[in-house]
């Protein structure tokens, strides 16, 4: 991922690359290929704000099996407009809060399966380990763990605590980060113009433009495109270089 900013997870708005906002309207530039050389084969779309971010993996305008939107929607809604960092653990805790309340559902389960792959493998991005387990499960931990690396850090806390309650208190780690992450999500929404309130009106609206954008580069067998996605509160529209305009 990118190198870590001494503001990570939060983000001005405002100096987002390849993004503009003002107020009432958003534009964010988006890339879509049929294969993406990231080492998996993804396809899809990815915002150009994060075409440097290795974690960032592209994706279509499937929705997931509870949540009615897709991940493109996420990495707009609950990450780039919420302010947040693209990737690392705490900056995604924030985004998954963000999307849990814009779409009624429970976060609780992506932050289980977050710390199943990851956190208790010692994998934390975006921060050192230390700084990011908080300071109750530091507390079982001796001075000098600020040092140590992840898996080090981890496997130390499972011989503490054992696997089923440090399990247990990374989720609730992970819930408090989400909610911490609610004040600057909030000012950066004010700064779009879009009322906050209406998140999830915008997320329907934009899902709808992301599936009409796939089935655009599904007909026309397009192994690569590129556009912008200007977000109003009343309008999501997508204007391909060298394609169509699209708008829901």
């Amino acid at each position: 991922m990118h190198p870590v900013a001494a503001t990570y997870p939060l983000l001005d708005l405002r100096r987002l690359p390849r993004a503009r906002v003002s107020a009432g309207a958003v534009t964010v530039a988006v890339t879509f290929r049929e294969t993406w050389a990231d080492g998996l084969g993804a396809r899809g779309w990815k915002l150009d704000a994060n075409l440097d971010d290795p974690e960032i993996i592209a994706a279509t305008s499937t929705p997931g099996e509870t949540i009615p939107t897709s991940v493109p929607v996420h990495d707009i809604l609950d990450h780039l407009l919420c302010g947040f960092a693209p990737s690392g653990h705490r900056a995604e805790a924030m985004a998954l809060a963000q999307l849990a309340q814009r779409t009624d559902t429970d976060p609780t389960p992506d932050y289980r399966q977050m710390v199943h792959e990851d956190l208790l493998q010692g994998r934390i991005l975006g921060e050192s380990p230390h700084a990011f387990i908080g300071a109750g499960l530091r507390a079982h931990l001796p001075r000098n763990a600020d040092a140590w690396d992840g898996r080090t850090l981890m496997a130390a806390l499972r011989a503490q605590l054992g696997e089923a309650l440090l399990t247990e208190l990374l989720v609730v780690r992970l819930r408090a980060l989400g909610q911490l992450g609610r004040p600057h999500a909030m000012l950066a929404w004010r700064l779009t113009g879009f009322d906050f309130r209406h998140r999830g009106r915008l997320g329907d609206r934009l899902q709808r433009l992301l599936e009409r954008m796939d089935a655009w580069v599904r007909t026309d067998g397009r192994p690569h495109a590129t556009g912008e996605i200007r977000l109003r509160a009343d309008l999501c529209e997508f204007a391909a270089r060298n394609g169509p305009r699209l708008r829901i």
